[in-house]
């Protein structure tokens, strides 16, 4: 089932989550079969669960046009952090149309649970690096909006929040 994505300034989006208990219920087992329906179907590279409603730390990383299998990464934690950052361009699906440039490091070493519930533990600086650092961001209540140096899309949006009192 295509699940609505929800957009800034929607609460849960800034709520903090909590770890997915295992063995996996069916209701954890249900959102995360949505969850990969719905990243595809909105044709995006990552989702964590707080963009669909569920304060869970539960993301999916699809990254399937890149030639990487799609993931979903379970109670995901960023262990360590290069010392190398890049600044790269960032969208998020729960903020549709604002754009700009993020800096982040560009290799992080990783730790979260399959659907098993075994930990998993690996390192990258390609893409998966960037995805799961914006996707672990989201289950921490942290926002693109909040790291973006300059904008290349939607400051107005942005700027109309603030005066709002929205950020």
């Amino acid at each position: 089932m295509i699940l609505p994505i929800l957009t800034y300034p929607n609460k849960v989006l800034r709520e903090p989550t909590e770890p997915v208990v295992f063995p996996l219920s069916k209701e954890i087992k249900k959102l995360t079969k949505d969850m990969i329906e719905t990243v595809r179907k909105a044709d995006g590279i990552g989702l964590a669960a707080p963009q669909v409603g569920k304060s869970v730390k539960l993301i999916i990383v699809n990254l399937e046009k890149n030639g990487v299998p799609l993931v979903a990464l379970y109670n995901p934690k960023i262990l360590s952090k290069g010392f190398k950052k890049v600044d790269i361009e960032e969208g998020c699906l729960s903020l549709p149309g604002i754009f700009g440039m993020v800096r982040r490091p560009k290799k992080v070493t990783i730790q979260a649970q399959n659907s098993e519930g075994e930990v998993i533990k690996f390192t990258d600086e390609g893409w998966v690096s960037r995805v799961v650092q914006h996707e672990t961001d989201h289950t921490n209540g942290k926002l693109i909006i909040d790291l973006i140096k300059k904008y290349t899309q939607g400051e107005q949006i942005v700027k109309d929040w603030k005066k709002e009192k929205l950020l």
